[in-house]
């Protein structure tokens, strides 16, 4: 074939792929509109059936009613036809991207992002459970303190990036595990600058016939832990995720987190110890940091400030996890109770 012939061919395709992306741009918009000005709608519906709810009428009532469930139907319409719709970035994303669109428009290119999401986080537990145990039987390097706590402070960093831009996919992380890196970093970060002080490498403070270990070996000692749980974890919650799907339960875009999410009930129930004894030795953390910051030795404003953080840390999990696990536990007695009474008035009506 002679080469114009070839090229012809290209620039026509090509031609055709612009045209294609400019009429794509213009309907994603139209839609886009049109979702806006639905929302709009059901949301002075609903401010309608507010009205209606509290109506004397009993007929108005229930009106009202089989109206809400129509509404609450057409917003999960909605939200369906936005997972396929670009999204606005959130004010971190445009903080950190700008305006740059990072909507992924089709399932496979979500999973392969989610896929890459899982890789990572189980990739840096890898390397993190490496290094704590070398600092654990070899305590004496700080540089390789320095290594482990900057490894965390990148680490957090991205992780809230690829978790901001996993919610605007539609993922469902809790808003709490998302705070929570946003929080770690900060806490790697104070690790990270803590001076090699009296505070930070000795062995033992002695107050009042009283002996204070090291909080270096205790936090060394809670870094190697959660590295083990987050390894453990991974896996189990990667194989129960796989069966949900499945068996068509679970969500496309769930993903493995450090905490417990609902779904984490079909199996996984065991994992609950592991997990509060991790958000219990931070309270101690807590507790240490908190004994050390009062001795005479200690100056540096960082032992008060990690004291802080790895409090509101452990409170945060401990109430996130009670607060699912109870709302899991509460729709299971719910679900049971609808149960049995569908099957009593199946019985009577025999």
């Amino acid at each position: 074939m002679p080469v114009p012939i070839i090229e012809n061919v290209i620039h026509e395709d090509h031609e055709s792929y612009k045209k294609t992306l400019e009429e794509l741009g213009l309907l994603q918009k139209k839609c886009l509109n049109g979702v806006a000005h639905q929302r709009y709608r059901l949301k002075k519906i609903l401010e309608s059936l507010k009205r209606a709810d509290k109506s004397d009428d009993p007929q108005v009532r229930a009106t009202g009613k089989e109206l809400n469930q129509k509404v609450l139907g057409r917003k999960n319409s909605l939200r369906d036809m936005e997972d396929v719709l670009p999204h606005k970035n959130g004010i971190y994303l445009s903080i950190i991207l700008g305006q740059v669109s990072v909507s992924l428009l089709n399932k496979a290119d979500k999973y392969i992002y989610k896929h890459e999401y899982e890789k990572f986080k189980v990739t840096v537990s890898y390397i993190t459970l490496a290094l704590s145990i070398l600092l654990f039987f070899n305590p004496g390097y700080r540089w390789m303190d320095a290594v482990l706590h900057f490894l965390l402070v990148w680490y957090y960093c991205t992780l809230t990036i690829r978790e901001n831009i996993l919610r605007i996919n539609g993922s469902r992380i809790k808003g709490w595990w998302i705070t929570h890196h946003f929080i770690s970093t900060v806490c790697a970060g104070i690790t990270l600058i803590w001076p090699d002080g009296a505070s930070y490498q000795s062995f033992r403070f002695q107050q009042d016939g009283y002996s204070y270990q090291s909080y270096r070996f205790q936090n060394l000692s809670f870094s190697l832990y959660l590295s083990l749980l987050y390894v453990f974890q991974f896996f189990y919650q990667k194989g129960s995720l796989y069966r949900l799907r499945a068996l068509g339960q679970g969500h496309d875009m769930d993903v493995t987190v450090e905490g417990f999410m609902s779904w984490m009930f079909k199996g996984l129930v065991f994992l609950l110890p592991f997990l509060f004894g991790g958000y219990f030795f931070q309270m101690y953390n807590a507790y240490t940091l908190f004994k050390l910051s009062l001795l005479p030795q200690t100056n540096e404003w960082q032992v008060t400030a990690l004291a802080i953080i790895h409090f509101i840390l452990s409170v945060g999990n401990i109430t996130t996890t009670l607060k699912v696990v109870q709302g899991k536990i509460q729709g299971e007695m719910r679900s049971r109770s609808l149960t049995s009474k569908y099957k009593f008035n199946n019985g009577s009506v025999k």
